[in-house]
């Protein structure tokens, strides 16, 4: 099984498109450090995160190292994307991000590293969704101001998620 370390702007644009419960029918095991849930999620709905199957791990003593001079050495990450990093890293998981610097660093250090639009097409070839229920995840996802996520893609799934559904 699959381990999915995540940041907080996956599981935000999950719940924007009403796609949580559906993300954690994948056989993965979505995962997020101890700090990112303590700062960023526990008091906005982690322990129904954790009911859905959310896995928070620690990070040893040598990985709280690690990202710390990570810290150091990006001030455009966060705390919580610095500890993201290193978890995903140090056990070898992949890591899911919609952060820009994130992701580039991610990928320079050559992290598998994938977005939501990955993750909404792993729970359709899983099964996880359904078509019309990846649409309309997707259509309420792109249309919140705060959507970050490439138009062209965007596009193109809700154009396949349209044809799918018949």
């Amino acid at each position: 099984m699959p381990f999915l370390v995540s940041d907080t702007s996956v599981l935000i644009d999950l719940e924007r498109g009403t796609l949580l419960e559906a993300a954690f029918r994948l056989p993965d095991t979505l995962v997020v450090p101890d700090l990112l849930y303590e700062r960023e999620l526990k008091q906005q709905g982690g322990a129904r995160l954790q009911e859905l199957g959310l896995r928070v791990e620690e990070l040893s003593a040598e990985m709280l190292a690690v990202a710390v001079g990570v810290l150091r050495a990006n001030p455009l990450l966060s705390a919580a994307d610095c500890f993201a990093l290193t978890l995903a890293e140090a056990n070898g998981w992949t890591l899911l991000t919609g952060d820009g610097p994130l992701r580039a660093l991610a990928l320079a250090q050559k992290l598998e590293c994938h977005g939501v639009l990955w993750l909404l097409d792993r729970m359709l070839d899983a099964e996880a969704a359904t078509a019309a229920t990846l649409h309309l995840g997707l259509t309420a996802i792109a249309e919140h101001p705060r959507c970050r996520l490439p138009p062209r893609e965007v596009r193109l799934r809700l154009e396949r998620y349209a044809a799918a559904r018949g």
